[in-house]
């Protein structure tokens, strides 16, 4: 074997070993999702009815990407919402605060992330839900499911801008 496949086999060893590791494994999802995005999808409600909806999202990620800002908005003919939150991540678990200002609505937010997954859960007084968030490269899809209202899904599909 030469240097060069010795040094080449080296850093794959490496690079296989910390992508193992601990430290890599809890690394934050957050870090993909840094930008704007822009997209649309479907809100689907109790009676059975869809509609299009047209969304821009900004997420601003801090804190050596263990923070997370996000700004959601989304619209179709009958419905807005314009959603708001503060996340943290810490290995592996995610936690923080929501608000939706359109309704006056708020709460906290808690779930599990791991690679390019997000899945949690939204509680308020008036109003919860279960999100599942996949970033990957340059889409993301988005699906939250709202418990009980006049709304039974949203799913989304946003692009970086």
């Amino acid at each position: 074997m030469t240097k060069s496949n010795i040094a080449t086999t080296t850093w794959l060893i490496v690079a296989l070993g910390l992508a193992g590791s601990p430290a890599f494994a809890a690394m934050s999802p957050f870090r993909a999702m840094a930008g704007a995005w822009s997209g649309g999808g479907t809100l689907s409600t109790a009676d059975g009815q869809q509609e299009r909806l047209r969304c821009r999202a900004s997420y601003n990620v801090s804190g050596g990407g263990d923070e997370l800002r996000l700004n959601l908005r989304c619209a179709s003919q009958s419905y807005n919402f314009d959603l708001a939150s503060n996340v943290q991540y810490r290995d592996g678990a995610i936690s923080g605060d929501w608000s939706e200002a359109s309704r006056n609505a708020s709460g906290t937010i808690s779930g599990r992330a791991s690679g390019d997954q997000v899945e949690a859960a939204a509680n308020g007084q008036n109003f919860s839900a279960n999100l599942s968030l996949t970033t990957r490269g340059g889409r993301q899809t988005v699906s939250i499911r709202p418990q009980g209202g006049d709304v039974r899904a949203v799913s989304l599909a946003l692009d970086r801008r």
